[in-house]
């Protein structure tokens, strides 16, 4: 059985607003065999999409390369729009040494509410995944349990919205659910209908084109 365990620890600028809110980078990133292109951080994979989807929205010019340029680049990017990383999970067992979510077994959380009350600057969660099972959602939804936490749905159109009160400070804390930023979450994209009538409207667009579109309003806002 393999100990997958997160390899970054939480990125929480000063004065942070929002925190993108994950579970685990594939497992390479816990060995530390990363591939030619990756970039040893957060959301680093070569075959993930977050990075390209935030290159295209703020127009960054970022590198793609394991180097530290590569990571002062996307730090920069963060600290100057007050973005936070601070994916849920911060380790889990795998039979199957893979990155599927589902394939993961005896989950630790990271305390996530703990680290909300701690940041007062937070306003808004962005998980890059919805509610199935061991996606961040559906992780975030478990660990506020133990608190009596609810969140409440403010828009049931994709991405979800909901909101929720933390029970110390009484803070209101908005949560998004957006696309998640890999190709195995393309199909899902496919059969949305404001994705079909994006293709009916413009066919030479695709799923990281609509990931931008969808993505735009909630980081740039």
């Amino acid at each position: 059985m393999f100990r997958h365990t997160h390899p970054y620890p939480p990125f929480i600028p000063e004065h942070a607003e929002k925190l993108i809110v994950g579970t685990l980078p594939p497992p390479r990133f816990t060995t530390g065999d990363l591939k030619e292109g990756d970039v040893d951080f957060c959301y680093g994979s070569r075959d993930g999409q977050l990075w390209p989807i935030l290159d295209k929205i703020f127009n960054l010019n970022l590198s793609y390369e394991t180097t530290a340029q590569a990571v002062e680049e996307r730090k920069q990017f963060l600290i100057h729009h007050r973005i936070g990383i601070c994916d849920i999970v911060e380790s889990a067992f795998r039979e199957k040494i893979d990155a599927s979510d589902l394939g993961m077994q005896d989950v630790e959380l990271r305390n996530l509410v703990s680290k909300l009350e701690s940041v007062s600057t937070i306003h808004t969660l962005l998980f890059t995944g919805g509610n199935s099972k061991n996606g961040p959602e559906y992780f975030f939804r478990k660990l506020i349990r133990k608190y009596d936490i609810s969140m409440e749905l403010i828009s049931a159109k994709v991405p979800r919205i909901h909101e929720f009160q933390l029970p110390k400070s009484g803070r209101t804390v908005r949560t998004v659910s957006l696309i998640a930023p890999s190709g195995a979450a393309n199909r899902a994209v496919g059969s949305l209908s404001a994705y079909k009538q994006m293709k009916a409207d413009y066919p030479e667009k695709n799923t990281i084109d609509f990931r931008v579109m969808q993505y735009t309003e909630h980081f740039r806002n």
